[in-house]
Formats: structure tokens, C-alpha cells, sequence
């Protein structure tokens, strides 16, 4: 099986595109097209358009969780495409808040993603509780077991406003390709953590082959031991590209490509990853 896999928002894009700090891909296979995530809106109206995709033709639209900067374009996607299916964990649209020195910020869906998501019939948004098939060779991983020592959110990310219960990020999820050559995984934020999500990834596929790692990473914060953690599994998992992108951290990337050499590339909005 083939895909291709074309980066519509990151927070790096060239000057004919929009940039802003979110994430959303647009993945052709299985004579499918999906829709990964849907950045905060601003660039996706500016960025579908321009690289010409057939937003309208959209099959399927998946939410890797319910952060503003992946659902955020998510009305205006549901405008162009309006018989498309959402697919999402149960808690997505729960509520996320950011807590730093004492100051509070929701993060979770906006008012209008929230309704948009509300308002589909619940044939249209089939809730995401566990590992499922999209197509045939293409799925999504579900709730993603936490095991590896060391991996965590990636933030100060809570439940409540007051910052007394830590958000696990249960509705974090990420979603597989088969090919011929190994798993194509793409992830959101990998709140998971990206060793725990492509682990998950190969269990539920039944593939132990990992072909390419592409979105955000959120190593923002990591330490060093987890860098270094992160760096020798994907070595040892032996993928073909490697593409970080949004929240991965210019320090994780530097790290990265000290380890994976040229096999890392790093993304920004506008780019094509074809994997035949």
C-alpha cells in the first residue's frame, strides 16, 4: 500500500503559506483521504486552498486529541466537507487547561469547534475507545498504554483551572498506514509519548516494521536522559524518514538528527513525505 502524507499546518511554513503554532496533515491512501488534525484554523483556510486540496472530497477527519491547536479548524472543515465522518476518543471535547505559575489557560476545543462537533449526528462522530480500522491497512491506535519510564505529557497540563488534577491526555492517539516496508505513523503531540505511541502503533497493526514517524513530538521539556531515550529507540526501530514537526522543539530535533543522521527531516506546512 502507498501513502503520501502532506503537511498543511506546522508552526514553520514557507512564505507562499501560513504558519502558526498547530499541527494538521492531509494523508492519501486506500483511495482514502484523511485529514489529521486541524491546527487552530487561521492556517488551514490559507493553506488548503493554496496547496489545492480537495478538502470537500475529505473522508475522514481524525482528532489526535482535544488541544485548540488541533481542532480548532474544525468548523470550517465540517462547512467544506459536510458528510464527513469525525473520528475522536471519547474525551476529547473534556476539559484541558494549561496551569503555569499559578495562571490558568483553557486549551481544550473552542466554543465553535466544540458545537461543530456537537452538532453531527453520532453516526458522523464514531467515538475512538479503543484500536481501530479506518480502511483496510490503515487505523488508529486508540488509548495508548503508558510504560516507558520517563515519558509524560510533555507539560503543566491539568483537568481543572486550579491545577489539582494532572490531565493524562487519555483521548491522545495517532494513526497507521501499512506498506509493504513497515508502519507509517502519524501523530498529533505524542502526549503519550512518542516510544509509548509507536510501540502501541506496531502492537494494535501487528506490524513490528516502523517505515516513518512523522508530526509532533512534544519534547519541548525533555530531559536530556529522555532525548537520548527517545533518539537510540528510534534508532533501533530502524525507520526509513523520521519528521518532526510543531512541538517537538528545535533542542529534541538538534538531538534527534545527531542520532538519525539523515534519516530526519524536519517538517514544516507545505511538504510530501510519498512512502510506495
Amino acid at each position: 500500500m502507498s501513502v503520501a502524507v502532506t503537511i498543511v499546518v506546522d508552526n514553520s511554513a514557507p512564505p507562499h503559506l501560513a504558519a502558526e503554532h498547530g499541527f494538521a496533515a492531509w494523508i492519501e491512501t486506500a483511495g482514502r483521504r484523511i485529514l489529521f488534525d486541524t491546527g487552530q484554523g487561521d492556517a488551514l483556510r490559507v493553506n488548503v486552498p493554496a496547496l489545492r486540496l480537495p478538502l470537500e472530497r475529505t473522508d475522514a477527519v481524525v482528532l489526535s486529541h482535544g488541544h485548540y491547536d488541533h481542532t480548532g479548524g474544525l468548523p470550517y472543515v465540517l462547512e467544506a466537507a459536510p458528510g464527513v465522518v469525525v473520528h475522536a476518543h471519547p474525551a476529547v471535547a473534556g476539559p484541558h487547561y494549561a496551569v503555569r505559575d499559578g495562571r490558568s489557560r483553557w486549551i481544550g476545543l473552542s466554543p465553535a469547534a466544540r458545537d461543530s462537533l456537537q452538532r453531527l449526528p453520532a453516526a458522523r462522530r464514531p467515538p475512538v475507545a479503543e484500536a481501530k480500522e479506518l480502511a483496510p491497512g490503515v487505523g488508529l491506535t486508540g488509548p495508548i498504554p503508558r510504560e516507558t519510564p520517563g515519558e509524560d505529557t510533555g507539560g503543566p497540563f491539568f483537568l481543572d483551572p486550579e491545577g489539582t488534577r494532572p490531565d493524562p491526555l487519555e483521548d491522545d492517539l495517532a494513526l497507521w498506514v501499512r506498506t509493504k516496508a513497515g508502519l507509517v505513523v502519524v501523530v498529533g503531540c505524542s502526549h503519550a509519548g512518542l516510544v509509548n505511541t509507536l510501540r502501541h502503533a506496531r502492537t494494535v497493526s501487528g506490524e513490528t516494521r516502523l517505515r516513518a514517524a512523522l508530526g509532533g513530538f512534544h519534547l519541548l521539556a525533555a530531559d536530556d536522559r529522555r532525548l537520548a531515550h527517545t533518539a537510540r529507540t528510534l534508532l533501533e526501530l530502524d525507520p526509513e524518514r523520521v519528521v518532526p514537526c510543531h512541538c517537538t522543539g528545535e533542542r529534541a530535533v538538534e538531538r534527534l538528527a545527531r542520532t538519525l543522521g539523515e534519516r530526519l527531516a524536519p517538517g514544516a506546512a507545505g511538504m510530501t513525505f510519498r512512502f510506495d
